[in-house]
């Protein structure tokens, strides 16, 4: 409480913090604001460490459509990051292509592994191990 009794409100504070005192307002674009406190590598290992599975798209990808589709006829909820609307898309896009296969998108993680693509989640699917990754990642409750 003593800070909405204080003669500066947190606002203030955090703004002086950012910004030093008594100067003007600088808004940062949502890119900006990303890659100035992680590298895509660093955000690639955050999202997939903190989902069981993560979808990287483009929002206009077939491939991309069939992945989601199929996750969630399944049942599970995958975290998609579509690179084309995200901010810095591009840079993660480019971080995909040098940690996993030449063909970067779809890019799979299952439980914070890469799975690949569209075709070795097919393959995966059509062999019956896909189903035992999801439950051991906690995205299927079966």
């Amino acid at each position: 409480m003593e800070v909405l009794n204080s003669p500066r409100s947190s606002l203030q504070l955090n703004m002086e913090v950012l910004n030093g005192p008594r100067s003007t307002l600088q808004l940062l674009s949502p890119s900006e604001v990303t890659s100035r406190w992680s590298s895509p590598v660093e955000r690639v290992e955050k999202l997939v460490t903190e989902n069981s599975v993560v979808v990287f798209s483009m929002s206009y990808c077939c491939m991309c459509h069939v992945v989601k589709h199929l996750f969630f006829s399944l049942g599970v909820n995958p975290t998609v990051y579509e690179l084309d609307i995200e901010p810095g898309g591009a840079e993660i896009e480019e971080t995909l292509s040098r940690l996993g296969d030449s063909q970067a998108l779809p890019a799979i993680y299952v439980g914070g592994k890469l799975i690949g693509s569209l075709d070795r989640l097919m393959t995966a699917h059509i062999i019956g191990t896909l189903v035992p990754q999801l439950k051991e990642a906690g995205a299927l409750w079966l």
